[in-house]
């Protein structure tokens, strides 16, 4: 009976204590804050909502439990925004000032900026883990998010065109890759914390974060990670020593497949759709949504690219470069995945395309 009344008790403490760990978890977040594999949103140009009455703060929203885009109830301003729940963890880690929990914010329109660097990468992103593990959110938004001491907002310079990411749970045994791949990106980091027990194992990110890097930087490289729950993602980064079209000259010729690109297409600061190799890319020109609505490339800065529809591999990729001449000077990268209801979601999204001339 003692015997058993020990196992009983150990079981309770065990399971207390698991219940614990649970729940400070670092995860990508849903909108009511549950944890979840992977999310993606596409925030809608202000042009779309004039019928709602909203101003540029409307999304589309995804995620590892359900099969399609839907409409979100929340905007983005807000802390119940699927951003404003992941991000949520961050300033209670930053409050806690916890020394067994990093973060690195980069952009390269960092906010209350007037201006845009050069200098770095053409990235925006986020990372947050611990030992266990931690998220990695991938975005377009300029001057997105505010330092933790901060809190959250969304920027009014975000309003005005579309914008989109993707965040990724991951176990902390991802985090070396990841780090490597940061060290191509060259990102703008504005605000990080970076403890000193992650040092010996992640090299590249403590020197992002004090800008202390001194490392040789490969030209570009191709890495595979897996999420938290399994899925696979194959991760493409170059430097600015790799000056050509990401799209074109690797992306599309290492997935063996043609790929449709949507990315902020500037007037007179586009490239056309190229069919001089193996597997073509050609620019979407517009974005379909219900009804008879719709947007132009000119009003999207989101950045993503996907398989020709019919492709044997159908792809989806999201990251941080334009189709642009300058960009081929910028570093950056995308993230790729071939879940079908990723692919399925953004592909229902192209309305046309350009061919080749």
């Amino acid at each position: 009976m003692t015997a058993r009344l020990l196992r009983t008790t150990l079981a309770l403490l065990f399971l207390g204590l698991f219940g614990v760990l649970d729940a400070t978890t670092i995860s990508c977040r849903n909108e009511e804050g549950e944890p979840v594999d992977w999310f993606t949103f596409y925030k809608l140009p202000k042009r779309q909502e004039k019928e709602s009455g909203e101003t540029g703060l409307g999304y589309l929203y995804l995620d590892s439990t359900t099969r399609s885009w839907r409409r979100s109830k929340q905007l983005m301003n807000t802390t119940d925004s699927v951003l404003g729940r992941t991000l949520q963890q961050l300033y209670e880690a930053y409050a806690s000032k916890s020394n067994n929990t990093a973060y690195l914010i980069y952009n390269d329109g960092i906010p209350k900026s007037v201006s845009y660097s050069r200098k770095y990468g053409h990235t925006k992103g986020l990372l947050l883990w611990n030992r266990v593990q931690g998220f990695w959110l991938i975005h377009s938004i300029p001057r997105f998010p505010p330092t933790p001491e901060e809190g959250y907002d969304y920027p009014p310079t975000g309003r005005r065109n579309g914008q989109n990411g993707i965040c990724i749970t991951f176990k902390y045994n991802q985090y070396k890759a990841i780090d490597s791949q940061l060290l191509i990106y060259n990102p703008n980091v504005y605000s990080c914390s970076i403890p000193a027990i992650f040092h010996q194992e992640l090299i590249h990110m403590p020197q992002l974060c004090t800008r202390s890097s001194s490392s040789e930087i490969p030209g570009l490289h191709l890495a595979t990670f897996q999420s938290a729950q399994g899925q696979n993602f194959l991760h493409f980064a170059k430097s600015d020593s790799f000056l050509d079209d990401i799209f074109a000259a690797w992306m599309a010729q290492q997935l063996k497949t043609h790929l449709l690109t949507e990315t902020w297409q500037r007037k007179r600061q586009e490239l056309p759709s190229n069919c001089s190799l193996p597997y073509h890319v050609y620019n979407v020109k517009a974005i379909k949504l219900s009804g008879q609505s719709y947007f132009s490339s000119y009003q999207d800065h989101a950045k993503w690219c996907i398989s020709l529809k019919g492709a044997k591999n159908r792809w989806t990729c999201i990251g941080d470069l334009n189709r642009s001449p300058y960009q081929a000077f910028r570093s950056g990268g995308f993230i790729c995945t071939r879940n079908r209801y990723i692919y399925q979601a953004f592909e229902r999204l192209v309305l046309y395309y350009e061919n080749c001339n």
